[in-house]
This record gives structure tokens, sequence and C-alpha cells, in this order.
């Protein structure tokens, strides 16, 4: 069940994320992160109003912490997408989104057998090599080699990669008797997080148009998808369902490939082939 879960919530990643990438060529990045965040997190929020869950004060906490790390993420990706250094970015956030976790998890007892621990490394390289084939694509221009924004690129993968993977850690530390009380926690804040770092970077981040509400979209599959990772945690491993959930550009990759027909690049369809197999050495162990 808990791996299964994970990789719901890694399908529903991807696919938030590939609908924010076509969103952001029409509005501001900042405005669909905003938008997305802000609408996951007002969802939640009612559901668990309506389902009488208890807001605890550890439920908030962790919640918090995992906004925080998660919006870092987002404002330190965009800002190597910024500078077309995406085929460095994309990989480390990937990888770093799968390391943190299954650190912690192995920190606080997670004992992930031989095959599984097999699994976990080779889905490193399978991120590294889905997203690096995605990331290719957006580099920009002749500048985009450039020594400082290369040098650029890898700090801002390796910060986007430690938000996102301390945003999975502190949620899946949240008790499972608050419900979705976390997720919705982790969201609003991390629609916080992106004012602050779109009034740091002076962009605009308010939604000015109907295209906007396009970007709540986004935001429910983001809820959806924190909501199957942390029901996974309260199955099974962190090191594990971490690194299942980390496997998100996949999802992303197949839907650019089915929907807008993009070019499978070599390292792509390796990393793809790599994914299933870190999947099944997971799950069998």
């Amino acid at each position: 069940m808990a791996i299964l879960l994970a990789l719901i919530s890694a399908v529903l990643y991807g696919t938030s994320d590939f609908i924010g990438g076509v969103l952001s060529a029409r509005i501001r990045p900042w405005t669909a992160a905003f938008t997305g965040q802000l609408a996951g997190g007002l969802i939640l929020v009612v559901v668990s109003l309506v389902t009488g869950s208890t807001l605890s004060w550890p439920a908030a906490g962790w919640g918090a912490v995992s906004g925080v790390g998660g919006g870092i993420g987002v404002i330190f990706l965009y800002r190597g997408l910024a500078s077309g250094r995406m085929g460095v970015v994309a990989p480390l956030s990937g990888v770093g989104a799968a390391l943190v976790p299954a650190a912690v998890g192995v920190a606080l007892g997670d004992r992930p057998s031989l095959l599984s621990w097999i699994g976990i490394v080779a889905a490193l390289p399978a991120t590294w090599l889905v997203a690096a084939g995605e990331g290719d694509r957006s580099a920009a221009g002749p500048g985009a080699d450039s020594s400082p924004r290369r040098g650029a690129g890898v700090l801002d993968g390796l910060i986007a990669g430690a938000g996102f993977g301390v945003g999975f850690a502190a949620v899946a530390q949240a008790p499972a008797a608050s419900g979705q009380w976390p997720v919705a926690v982790d969201l609003l804040l991390a629609a916080v997080v992106a004012v602050v770092g779109a009034t740091i970077a002076h962009e605009a981040w308010l939604p000015r148009d109907r295209t906007a509400a396009l970007a709540v979209s986004t935001g429910i599959l983001a809820a959806a998808a924190l909501v199957a990772f942390l029901a996974s945690t309260h199955h099974g491993m962190l090191a594990v369902t971490g690194i299942i959930a980390a496997l998100y550009p996949a999802a992303t990759v197949v839907l650019a490939i089915g929907v807008l027909h993009e070019r499978v690049h070599r390292s792509q369809a390796l990393g793809l082939g790599l994914c299933a197999v870190a999947v099944a050495l997971v799950a069998g162990g």
C-alpha cells in the first residue's frame, strides 16, 4: 500500500508540474505558483473543517517546516529556470528531493531490505537522467553554457533539492490523527514563501487575468499528491516512500511526450526504464 500511495503521489506531482510548465508559458511562474499553492491549501482547510480533523501544534509545526522547505525549493527552481540552467537545476533538485527523506528515514530508524536499497540507489540516477533530458530542452541560448551560469545552476539545484527534500521529510513527521491539516498548512505557507520570493526578485505574483485561474488545477493536484505521500509514510518507511515520490519528473516527461509530442532523448528513455526497475526493486523488497 505504501509503494502504491507513493507512486500515486509521484504521478500527481508530475502532472501538476506538467500543467504548471504549460501555464508558465502564458502567465508568470510566480503567479502560477502562488495561485496553485493558495488554492490547494484553502481546499484542504475546507476538507479538514468538514471532516472534523483537529489541528494540533505538532501538525501545524511540521506543516510549516514543510511549507517553508517546499516554498524555498520552488523559488530556487524558478531562479534556475530564469538563468537558463534547467539542465543542471532539474536533475539536482530531483535527486535532492529523494536523498533528504531517505537520509532522514534511515536516521530515524528505517531499515530497508537489501533489494529495496538497490532500488533506492537505482532511483537516484534514474531521476537524474529523466530530469536532465527534460532540462536540456529548456536551456537558454549560447550563454547558458558559460561557467558563471553553470555554477549558479549547481547552487540553485542543490538548494531547490534540499528544500523539496525537507518538505517531504517534514510533512512525514506530522501525526496521523491530524488528517489533512499538515498539508493545508504546508501549501498555505508555501504560497506566502512564493510571495516573499517574488517580492525579493521584483516579480509580479498577483493573478491578473482569467488564465491564472487554470493554475488552481496545479494546486489541487499538488494537494492530492501531498495527501497521498503523507498517507504512504503512515503505511511504510520514509526512506522508501520518499524515493518513490521523488520520481515525479518521470510523470512530467511522459505527459510531455504523450500530450505535446515532444521527442524522447536517449537519456530520458534510459531514465524512464531505470525508474521502472527501481520501483520494482523497492516494491519487491
